[in-house]
């Protein structure tokens, strides 16, 4: 490992999911070697949630900047370089972006997770264990430097500021807040308005308030558009208002949160909310909520089954089932399930 005084830098710039997953990781280096330089090469959204991260220098790369942009980071980085890079994302862009961070140590995934020349542009790799949650897998990075991830722990870095304008957007009135947040990045994953409407109108039949949160993207708009029209209770539409160092804030506030795979779905876990995620194209047991999968719809075999015509176990770790209709069999009847398994959970 390297000493307290030797700088050391990590590369994963998206997507928002798989950032929150790196945090845990830096609080492993930082437990271990109280006083460590770390830098992480980000991109602008994560960077945005994660800012004021305590110990973390951040260095921004623009995605859209190209070579020019690779070339400006490498002028902001420490002339003498860094003890360790963990280059933990497998895109050509960000293998290629990873040749202009100076280190002597280039930490990357094992073979089975290789892709894009990844191999070309590290010289050791984790341990290849098949079967892993994702964060797991990024969290073995430290394992090549002496360490072990046995404990799990965020802090997202959210200002007091994103906790009261999350406070005021609503008065606590002890009723339970289901949230949505509809759209993943991933339009495949993503499931229909009218199916989320009934779910909002069993919870709020069972006395509970519906909150919709997302981003500003066109998308997300006409979903939580849709979403309303097809509701017959009321719901606080809050999707477009907040800004991502705001969001777990506002996650933080809900009970349960229904999203397929997501930003949102990782972000909401980090700050302990309970989720209700919605899983046909990819596997839960790999990209779901981390700390509890209780309240998932699975439906990731059923999906395989059908568009690859074999059952999930014999499908490689990590393969998406991203097909036109695959979110059609997650039904209406299965959300309604796992939101009662949550308030069956709770009960007074």
């Amino acid at each position: 490992m390297p000493s307290a005084s030797s700088p050391m830098c990590l590369l994963r710039l998206s997507a928002l999911g798989d950032v929150t997953h790196v945090v845990p990781l830096v609080r492993t280096l930082q437990q271990a070697r109280p006083g460590v330089e770390l830098h992480w090469v980000i991109d602008k959204a994560g960077h945005r949630l994660l800012e004021g991260l305590p110990g973390v220098v951040f260095h921004v790369y623009d995605k859209k900047s190209g070579l020019a942009g690779m070339r400006a980071l490498r002028r902001e980085l420490p002339a003498t370089g860094f003890a360790a890079l963990l280059q933990m994302q497998v895109a050509f862009r960000a293998n290629v972006l990873s040749a202009f961070i100076p280190a002597r140590r280039r930490i990357g995934y094992d073979r089975s997770r290789s892709k894009d020349l990844h191999g070309l542009f590290i010289n050791e790799r984790i341990p290849d264990r098949p079967g892993i949650h994702v964060l797991d897998a990024i969290g073995s990075f430290c394992e090549p430097l002496g360490l072990k991830q046995t404990t799990v722990s965020w802090d997202l870095a959210t200002p007091a500021e994103a906790h009261d304008w999350a406070r005021a957007q609503w008065d606590d009135d002890g009723r339970p807040v289901l949230m949505i947040s509809p759209c993943s990045s991933h339009a495949r994953r993503n499931w229909h308005a009218d199916r989320y409407a009934a779910v909002a109108d069993h919870a709020a039949a069972r006395g509970w308030r519906v909150v919709l949160c997302g981003g500003r993207s066109e998308l997300e708009r006409h979903t939580a558009d849709a979403i309303l029209a097809a509701m017959r209770a009321p719901a606080l539409d809050l999707v477009g208002r907040d800004t991502l160092k705001q969001l777990p804030a506002l996650l933080a506030r809900a009970n349960l949160l229904i999203t397929p795979d997501s930003g949102p779905m990782h972000i909401a876990n980090a700050v302990g909310t309970k989720v209700l995620g919605l899983h046909a194209a990819s596997n839960p047991a790999r990209s779901g909520p981390y700390s509890d999968r209780r309240y998932c719809v699975d439906r990731y075999d059923a999906a395989a089954r059908r568009f690859l015509r074999r059952p999930a176990a014999e499908l490689k770790w990590g393969t998406k089932i991203e097909f036109d209709g695959v979110m059609d069999l997650v039904t209406v009847d299965d959300a309604i399930a796992a939101f009662e398994r949550y308030v069956a959970d709770h009960a007074g």
